[in-house]
């Protein structure tokens, strides 16, 4: 067998072992040596089965440290786009409100059930406790799985993941979220209600609300932090020009 074909035998048989759940997101794959040894090719061949996998994004190489398993979402070849956070807010608007009204004819009774689980969770949750956010992303994704299509929750879980990987992001929807705890609880009870009725047009217009709502905000955050920036900004001059003025 020629090297080229081995080293894509060898590459399949470690994604095996990674898919079988034998070495699981975050860890470190054998060394070369011992993997060259169980599958009985040389080392420079499982290097080149170990690249090839870099390139499609299943594993991470440190050199001087080894191999790692990256997470099969996170690794799917979709590097995270720099968004801001009203851009994403503008996607998501467009997106789950469709998703809502096609939710409205194709959600069951049990899924419903799960939709107030995760309102009465977030009703319950303190301001600052990660179980208001989790149930939120969890009543989301309800509703992208009640659609019946999985193309919906994979791109609900990428538009989750920029919200909560993206730097930017996370620290401006993480200060709305925290001041905006009671609007939350009431919008996600009226897209539930909507869904409840199997109202597609109450449902999406329940989800539009939702996010405009969000994206205004999310603006009014913004323009505070710009204020304070500019403040602090005004502040450091100040003390700065103020000591020249002294020394002089």
């Amino acid at each position: 067998m020629s090297e080229k074909r081995l080293y894509h035998t060898v590459a399949r048989a470690i994604l095996d072992m990674i898919e079988s759940g034998s070495y699981p997101p975050g860890t470190r794959l054998p060394g070369e040596r011992e993997l060259a040894e169980r599958f009985g090719v040389s080392r420079v061949v499982v290097r080149e089965a170990e690249i090839s996998l870099e390139a499609v994004g299943r594993v991470e190489i440190k050199v001087g440290s080894g191999v790692y398993v990256r997470d099969s979402l996170a690794s799917g070849g979709l590097a995270l786009p720099g968004v801001t956070p009203f851009e994403l807010t503008q996607t998501r608007l467009l997106f789950e409100s469709e998703c809502a009204a096609l939710a409205a004819t194709t959600i069951t009774d049990d899924q419903i059930a799960g939709l107030e689980a995760t309102v009465k969770k977030m009703a319950n949750a303190s301001h600052d406790s990660p179980d208001g956010e989790a149930a939120d992303q969890d009543f989301h994704m309800l509703i992208a799985k009640a659609t019946g299509n999985e193309a919906n929750v994979f791109m609900l879980q990428t538009l989750w993941r920029m919200r909560t990987e993206i730097a930017a992001v996370k620290r401006v929807y993480s200060a709305v979220c925290h001041k905006d705890s009671d609007h939350r609880v009431n919008e996600h009870s009226e897209v539930m209600e909507a869904l409840r009725r199997r109202d597609p047009d109450a449902a999406r217009a329940a989800m539009r609300g939702h996010f405009s709502r969000l994206l205004s905000a999310l603006l009014d955050a913004s323009e505070q932090q710009a204020i304070e920036d500019a403040k602090r900004k005004s502040h450091e001059n100040r003390e700065r020009y103020l000591r020249t003025n002294i020394g002089a």
